[in-house]
């Protein structure tokens, strides 16, 4: 296909939008993503360390118990609004850790609570989540599959 050739006006329109358009801070904003997302991080070790210096959690088995609690500090943070106002700032920073999927799930079940419960809480706090769940299921089935066909072969 030949690219077509642009009008007179279509130039000048670009030229007019590279005037008035913002320059993003990228630098800043992985700076902001960077230091939220290990803030995170450092908050799940400590609780890590937590459950095991006062429940006697092995390093192996930490890792279920931690990632409840910080699913469930991302929840309160979003239901008084505050994780909104951490998002905002950070951007990917509170996204990707697991802080960032019990806000998706949190965050829908509170955009449909007057649809009720059943219809409203608890069908759509599950579209994002169940997904994942579902992704999540699978793969682990899939690994147990692969470890056990090792563990029978002898490897």
């Amino acid at each position: 296909m030949q690219k077509q050739q642009k009008t007179i006006e279509q130039k000048n329109y670009e030229k007019l939008q590279g005037k008035h358009e913002l320059k993003r801070p990228i630098a800043k904003n992985c700076l902001k993503a960077f230091l939220v997302g290990g803030l995170f991080c450092t908050v799940g070790q400590a609780i890590s360390y937590f459950y095991i210096y006062f429940f006697n959690f092995t390093e192996q088995t930490v890792g279920n118990p931690t990632s409840a609690t910080m699913v469930f500090i991302a929840l309160l943070l979003t239901g008084f609004g505050i994780y909104d106002r951490i998002g905002q700032f950070a951007g990917a920073g509170s996204a990707v850790p697991v802080t960032g999927f019990g806000n998706a799930i949190i965050s829908a079940a509170i955009e449909h609570r007057t649809e009720g419960f059943v219809l409203g809480v608890g069908s759509n706090m599950f579209k994002l989540a169940g997904s994942v769940i579902v992704f999540g299921v699978f793969s682990a089935f899939v690994v147990a599959l692969i470890k056990t066909l090792f563990g029978m072969l002898g490897g």
